[in-house]
Parts: structure tokens; sequence; C-alpha cells
């Protein structure tokens, strides 16, 4: 098991717009990757969090660094797959696990 993980995320806050406007938003967002779009172009274009200028990437951190819910499913994700919406006090995330 993984002490460390490096990942990306895209966030979409929930701070100014409601729960269901943000989870729509989120969901799209995955369906373009989905499609085939870049993680790190969607990130620059759409993410709620500074690290969005850097694709959405976090570098790597170890367990507990994260809020618990982003934290679960950061380390339970195989290294190179997109979560689907993960739900924090800060909004929806998408994380890719890089490594």
């Amino acid at each position: 098991m993984a002490d460390t993980v490096r990942a990306s995320h895209i966030l979409v806050s929930t701070d100014g717009r409601d729960n269901e406007t943000a989870l729509a938003a989120i969901n799209d967002i995955k369906a373009k990757i989905d499609g085939g779009e870049d993680f790190a172009s969607l990130a620059k274009e759409h993410s709620d969090c500074p690290s969005g200028a850097d694709g959405g990437d976090l570098g790597p951190f170890g367990r507990g660094a994260m809020v618990a819910e982003f934290d679960k499913a950061a380390f339970e994700l195989e290294v190179g797959t997109v979560s689907g919406a993960i739900e924090t006090s800060f909004g929806y995330h998408l994380i890719h696990r890089t490594e």
C-alpha cells in the first residue's frame, strides 16, 4: 500500500453556486475526460482551485494531507485513472492519480 500518491484534480466549488449546479458542471467535465479530452487542459479552463493553473497538479502527498473524502478517493484510485465526482466541503472534485 502506497504511503504517498501524486494526483491532479479539478474542483468545481460550491461557494457561490448550489450543489446541483456544481455537480452538473463536474459531471460535464468528467464526460469530456471520458470522451478523450485532456485532464490538464480542462483543469486550467474549469478548476476553481489555484492548482488549475498547473493543470490541477497537487504534487505528491501522504495520507491525511487532504480532507478525508479526497484522501480516501486518491489512495483508492489506480495510477492513470480518474475518479467520478467526489464531494468535500469545498465542492466537487475529479481526481486523476498520476503516481
